[in-house]
């Protein structure tokens, strides 16, 4: 890579005597001789301008021949070694015979250090103010003190004369003999960095960035302010430079046939050589390097940066063109801008034809290229008919403006790079070369880093229109004269959709990138996730390659739930037959149905029930837990399973009713109730016709009939009751009643009809202890009706039957159709009943001795049949805490053996007289404890007032001595009895006298 980055010019012709140092002020030259004088040069050019018109320029070096202007003969006693100028304090520091500084532009003498005589090299920190001279074998440091003089800081000796020196910070660098070395400006310590070359001697060379250039014969090394090598590479001369100066970016060094530029950006390569033999003195001005030669002056000046830029870009150099475009100063911002863009563009085609994809996608990253620009590189990737491949903006050769990428500077970048394009054979060839995986996966990291900002663009312009939008409306909803101009604002704002445009296009190749490079994980990802993908386009690419699970996605963040629960229900049809299509990629269950319809449950029950109904028969356990789990309403699924599946109904019920019994209404709990019972109707039905029904004979849904109906509450027992056959399930008619509280019925039923005397005790467990947490004449003498139908087994069987015929409702549900019209008679019938059964039980319902005599028993014994005499005895054993001891007497028959009732009398009797001692203990125990509550108060009552012969009265101050006094309630206030007496007398009290001591 060469390229002209500095035009050499001869400032200086024909300098009466060798010139040993150069220094430039301003737009002139100070040339330093060697025979002691100093010569300032000038433009000839600086004299003939205006002071306006010059102003731009006193501070550079001009691109023309100097003159003489002012020769100082004698300013040095010898020829000077080398010489600064100090811009920033318009000093000039020179060293000849010893360092001297003066003062500019007049160039009197401010100071001459003498103890720096005899020194052969120096370094100056303008920042600081800090010099440091090398003399000898020593190296001094001296500080300018108010800009008049040096002062002395500090002096160390060194092991031999130092022949190169630069300031790095805090430390100075130290070229000595064939050795680099930090020394610490302070204490003077030596570190060794690592020797210098065999060939040239020791070269410092500070960098702008504070590092340090250290030369090794024809090579750079670069180091930091101590010393520490730097992973920057190093820098190759063609020769060991005699020295190297610094003018960013590029390095030039001192060569003995030419002088030598480098760039200073890895690999540091070769810029250009400027063919100037025997250059002894190389140094940095203000706008150019100088080098003298002899007695002539010649000015390396600077070839401008744009035209850098163009020779770069027209060899290919692209990278050195980037790094060009970076030092353009920031007024010319814009034009930065389009030269950097335009140079992206033309480096990513070079490196999309040689197949660096990656590479070339960064640059057209950099250059802010429309993303339709760099699909059109792909022919495969479809893109919505709406997207126009955008023409990205290239600037001329010349930098001057901007153009076009199909105007004619795009003639180059065609003849260039697309070449090959003219010949078909050519151009399937390269099409093939750029679909291939590579560049595929370079698009698809080129497409995610652009959709970040594409992405957030495309979601703050959609929520400016809805909140626009909101805001419009209101206007309209508040003022209908606004419409017109509302609708026009909307209009305008929709119209720039540009940058949902940008995301629908990003998406959808992005997508279609991420499939073809078998990225499908990426690819769902991409669609479980807010995009844009275009749907059309995306649905028709996903189809054409069978990736179904991909357009289910498709359809789902596009809320096409219809659509995807068809396809679904399709494959999942389609997993299941025996001639599986092929093509499908993996194995469809209906369990990826209920996954879907789980999120729907909320937003769209309809929907999930209309897709959960090809589920239902082969899952449908997941299929009700999708509905007890969604909440969907309870309602709408029970009707809707009532009408599409029946079977499933009950299963439904049963689950909701497990899951937790106040979550389902009276509506479904009844329906639950009746489904039980038509079902066992239905096999009551069967068996009986084959005469085969047995009363304890129990089927699976019969006994989850009698579940049914003793745990939950739900259901209308009446309604239920009149649906019973009258000769068969007994069970189920006995809870019933038991919930209508026709407890006596009930306890028949178990008792006669059934003959399971267990179940007629177990029921009446549950309504004794169900009566325990509420008031109920019922619960309390339960026991006892049971005791009476075991006692007048014939007349409770008569009694049933009749009441068979007219059953009786309970006392509240009686009460609640006391205004419906009913017949005498049965009226009449009903009263004779409840008194002949009232009659017959003869229990008081104080539960006391209701004075009947021993021989009412024979009454109930002389009425019917065998009595059941040992379950009687049995219940009354079983349950003898429960059952009132004197009431269950009374109904006992007289002939009854007393040793037939040990087991009841005694545990009753027990408890009896247990409970008759307890309460006597409990009675003295209370009676104790009051006389213990009566003695603590009375020893919290009593006072103690202490009187002696300095206690006074607290009205008449006088002294108490054996006359009666009162004592305040508060223990302290005492008074003569004569002197409260009289206070009452005058005042009503206010207080209550605590106590009186005499």
């Amino acid at each position: 890579m060469v390229h002209s980055a500095y035009d050499s010019v001869e400032l200086v012709k024909a300098c009466p005597a060798r010139i040993d140092a150069v220094v430039s002020y301003g737009p002139k030259l100070l040339l330093g001789c060697s025979d002691g004088s100093l010569r300032i040069y000038s433009p000839a050019s600086l004299y003939d301008e205006s002071p306006t018109a010059a102003g731009a320029s006193d501070s550079e070096i001009r691109r023309e021949t100097y003159t003489a202007e002012r020769n100082l003969s004698g300013f040095w006693k010898r020829a000077p070694l080398a010489m600064e100028v100090c811009r920033s304090r318009d000093l000039l520091l020179s060293l000849s015979e010893w360092v001297a500084l003066h003062r500019l532009p007049n160039l009197e003498t401010v100071v001459a250090v003498g103890k720096t005589k005899g020194a052969n090299i120096y370094s100056w920190d303008d920042r600081r103010g800090f010099l440091c001279v090398g003399r000898q074998k020593r190296v001094g440091i001296y500080r300018l003190d108010g800009g008049r003089e040096f002062v002395e800081v500090k002096e160390f000796s060194v092991p031999d004369v130092v022949k190169s020196m630069s300031w790095c910070g805090e430390n100075i660098c130290l070229g000595i003999k064939r050795e680099y070395m930090i020394m610490n400006s302070t204490t003077g310590v030596l570190s060794e960095i690592f020797p210098s070359g065999r060939i040239a001697p020791p070269l410092v060379v500070p960098l702008p960035s504070g590092d340090l250039l250290l030369g090794k014969d024809n090579i750079g090394v670069f180091v930091d302010q101590n010393g520490k090598l730097l992973q920057d590479g190093r820098i190759c001369w063609s020769e060991a430079p005699a020295s190297v100066i610094i003018n960013k970016p590029y390095a030039l060094a001192r060569l003995p046939r030419h002088i030598e530029i480098r760039s200073l950006r890895a690999p540091y390569p070769l810029i250009q050589t400027i063919a100037l033999r025997d250059v002894h003195l190389l140094l940095h001005s203000s706008n150019c390097v100088i080098a003298a030669r002899g007695n002539s002056v010649y000015g390396l000046l600077s070839v401008s940066l744009g035209a850098q830029i163009v020779q770069l870009t027209a060899c290919g150099e692209f990278e050195e063109a980037l790094a060009l475009c970076k030092l353009l100063p920031p007024e010319d911002s814009t034009l930065r801008a389009a030269k950097e863009g335009s140079i992206h563009i033309r480096y990513g085609h070079q490196l999309f034809d040689n197949g660096s994809y990656e590479e070339a996608l960064e640059q057209f990253l950099a250059s802010q290229v429309d993303l339709t620009y760099v699909l059109s590189l792909y022919p495969s990737i479809h893109l919505p008919k709406a997207a126009n491949i955008a023409e990205p903006e290239m600037d001329l050769p010349d930098g001057s403006q901007l153009v076009r990428v199909y105007s004619d500077a795009s003639d180059e970048i065609e003849s260039s790079s697309f070449s090959q394009l003219q010949e078909p054979d050519d151009k399937s060839i390269l099409e093939a070369k750029k679909m291939n995986h590579n560049a595929l996966m370079a698009l698809v990291k080129y497409l995610q880093k652009k959709r970040h900002g594409i992405i957030e663009r495309a979601t703050a312009e959609v929520t400016e229109e809805v909140v626009s939008d909101a805001v419009q409306d209101s206007i309209m909803s508040s003022d209908p004269y606004k419409s017109k101009i509302s609708s026009k604002r909307r209009g305008h704002t929709h119209a720039f959709s540009i940058a949902r445009e940008r995301a629908t296009i990003l998406d959808t190749a992005l997508l279609q990138a991420l499939l073809l490079t078998g990225q499908s994980a990426a690819a769902s990802e991409l669609l479980k996730g807010p995009n844009y993908c275009d749907l059309k386009i995306s649905e028709e690419f996903l189809k054409e390659r069978n990736q179904f699970t991909l357009l289910l996605e498709l359809y789902k963040c596009n809320e096409m739930h219809s659509e995807a629960l068809k396809l679904l229900n399709q494959l999942v049809d389609e997993s299941k037959s025996d001639h599986a299509n092929s093509e499908l990629t993996q194995k469809f269950r209906p369990e990826m149905i209920i996954d879907y319809l789980k999120p729907l449950c909320r937003t769209d029950p309809m929907l999930v029930l209309e897709f959960s109904t090809n589920v239902l028969e082969s899952c449908p356990t997941e299929t009700i837990d999708l509905y007890l789990s969604g909440n969907v309403p309870a309602d709408l699924v029970n009707s809707y399973l009532k009408r599409h599946a029946p079977k499933l109904q009950s299963t439904y019920l049963e689950l909701m009713l497990s899951m937790s019994a106040n979550e389902i209404n009276s509506n479904l709990q009844n329906e639950l109730v009746q489904i039980y019972l038509s079902e066992v109707l239905d096999w009551y039905k069967d068996l009986s016709q084959q005469q085969q029904w047995d009363e304890k004979s129990y089927s699976a849904t019969r006994k989850k009939l009698l579940s049914a109906l003793d745990g939950i509450s739900g259901y209308n027992a009446e309604s239920l009751l009149k649906r019973l056959p009258a000769d068969a399930l007994y069970e189920e008619r006995a809870v019933l009643l038991g919930k209508m509280n026709q407890h006596q019925l009930a306890l028949s039923l178990y008792v006669h009809k059934l003959q399971l005397p267990e179940l007629a005790l177990a029921y009446c467990d549950r309504v004794y202890e169900a009566g325990l947490h509420q008031v109920s004449k019922s619960s309390s003498n339960i026991y006892l009706t049971l005791l009476q139908i075991y006692l007048n087994p014939q007349k409770t069987t008569k009694d049933f039957e009749q009441r068979n015929i007219n059953p009786i409702l309970p006392q509240n549900v009686a009460n609640q159709k006391s205004g419906s019209a009913k017949t005498k008679a049965s009226r009449v019938a009903r009263k004779v009943a409840e008194i002949e059964w009232a009659d017959d039980i003869r229990i008081s319902p104080s539960g006391t001795d209701s004075g009947r005599s021993d021989g009412d028993g024979d009454e109930i014994s002389g009425e019917g049949g065998p009595i059941m005499s040992n379950e009687a005895l049995d219940l009354l054993s079983q349950r003898w805490d429960r059952i009132n001891g004197a009431q269950a007497l009374r109904l006992l028959p007289r002939d009854t053996k007393l040793q037939n009732l040990i087991r009841f009398l005694e545990p009753l009797l027990k408890k009896s007289s247990e409970g008759r001692r307890n309460y006597s203990v409990i009675k003295s125990l209370r009676f104790t404890e009051n006389l213990q509550v009566k003695e603590d108060l009375h020893k919290q009552r009593r006072t103690v007032v202490k009187i002696d012969g300095e206690s006074t009265c607290s009205r008449c101050y006088k002294r108490i001595g054996t006359s009666a006094f009162v004592v305040y309630p508060e223990g302290k206030t005492l008074v003569h009895f004569v002197c409260f007496r009289d206070s009452q007398s005058i005042k009503p009290a206010r207080g209550t006298l605590l106590k009186k001591q005499f």
